[in-house]
């Protein structure tokens, strides 16, 4: 009995261990051709009206190639060592008939090519996918681009995932390829956000009443005042080089004299990330002390308040002067402003020249202010 138990189990073990060695096989062979990536090279890339020269697109090129993992592209030093032996001009390699001939030295299986060329307002990436064995251009891939020669990284990268059908990211299309799009790229749009410090001169009557001693409802301030806040901005509006935005400067002014003055600007802007100019025009708001009152013949300054009523009625013209024993109003002024922005490395120094044009007293001034560079990615 148990010889017969024993007889039955073999044809059983003889089928286990057949199916386990298949199924190892299988995974083994199938693992082996998921490692196995097509190897591709690339020698040459042509470039036109552009700043950037062949060997540096050609690098950029290679680098979004390896990204996308799909091959095993050879290495730029290893093809330069096979091909300068035989020709020195290899990178001027663009045809299909000397590129299957350059594959075939090289012994890969694709070559990739094309050229990246300004036409009008126009950036032109072109790719071509050749077989070597088969000595056949596989794919070209051509696409337009707004002309942002310093976005040309991301245009190769959304070229390669097409050439490559590798989905791209759909907003960073619309970024660089959507030309009626009022949108621009990130990287182009300049923001100012930071600190501010300036200093504001103020002429006229207002200039004379901020001079004034405090006995006569003046301020004794300096005819030059200075000034320190923050200005912030969000943009409604951009196309290529040029935003259209909203900036809000808080300021605090007169310090110097112990006093406190706030105001608050709110800018329409137009700015150029480019060169950096700009120009806005908008409200300014300012707390300040004004008090009713009369010029008597002498040209004193005198409070309503202060009138002797047993002289009868008072003669004077009475008017609103700014004057710092009065109650707090809220003033309001149009500033017209004009700037532009430096920069050093990833730094921003924009400059600003404005001015507050009021019958009483225009105000002239200028800020500085500072920011560091941040790309949205």
């Amino acid at each position: 009995m148990k010889a017969l138990f024993m007889n039955s189990q073999k044809p059983l073990l003889k089928i286990l261990v057949t199916t386990l060695l298949v199924i190892w096989v299988v995974g083994l062979t199938h693992g082996q051709s998921l490692g196995t990536k097509p190897s591709l090279a690339i020698i040459s890339i042509d470039t036109k009206g552009i700043d950037q020269n062949p060997d540096l697109v050609r690098n950029i090129l290679q680098l979004e190639v390896e990204k996308t993992n799909k091959y095993n592209v050879m290495d730029r030093y290893d093809i330069a060592d096979i091909l300068k032996k035989e020709d020195k001009e290899f990178t001027e390699c663009f045809g299909k008939t000397c590129l299957v001939a350059k594959g075939k030295q090289l012994g890969v299986d694709k070559m990739l090519s094309g050229s990246v060329e300004l036409f009008g307002k126009k950036i032109v990436v072109t790719l071509r996918l050749i077989d070597v064995k088969r000595g056949e251009t596989e794919k070209v891939e051509a696409k337009e681009y707004l002309n942002l020669p310093e976005e040309l990284q991301k245009m190769i990268r959304i070229s390669v995932n097409e050439l490559l059908d590798i989905p791209n990211d759909e907003n960073l299309v619309n970024l660089l390829v959507e030309y009626d799009s009022p949108i621009s790229s990130p990287r182009t749009t300049l923001r100012l956000n930071g600190p501010r410090i300036g200093i504001a001169y103020t002429s006229g009557e207002t200039g004379e009443r901020l001079q004034a001693s405090k006995t006569e409802g003046g301020y004794e301030m300096f005819p030059v005042i200075s000034q320190f806040g923050y200005q912030w901005e969000t943009q409604y509006l951009s196309a290529g080089n040029f935003q259209a935005l909203i900036e809000f400067v808080g300021l605090v002014g007169g310090l110097e004299s112990g006093n406190f003055v706030p105001s608050l600007s709110i800018l329409n802007g137009f700015r150029s990330n480019k060169s950096g100019w700009e120009i806005a025009v908008g409200p300014s708001f300012k707390l300040v002390k004004y008090a009713s009152g009369y010029f008597d013949n002498n040209g004193d300054w005198n409070l309503k308040k202060d009138w002797n009523e047993d002289l009868g009625s008072n003669p004077y013209e009475i008017i609103d002067q700014l004057d710092s024993r009065g109650d707090v109003t809220l003033s309001t002024n149009l500033v017209i402003a004009l700037g532009k922005t430096f920069k050093s490395g990833y730094l921003n120094i924009p400059v600003n020249i404005y001015v507050v044009p009021n019958k009483k007293g225009t105000i002239i001034g200028t800020s500085v202010g500072f920011n560091i560079s941040k790309q949205r990615r």
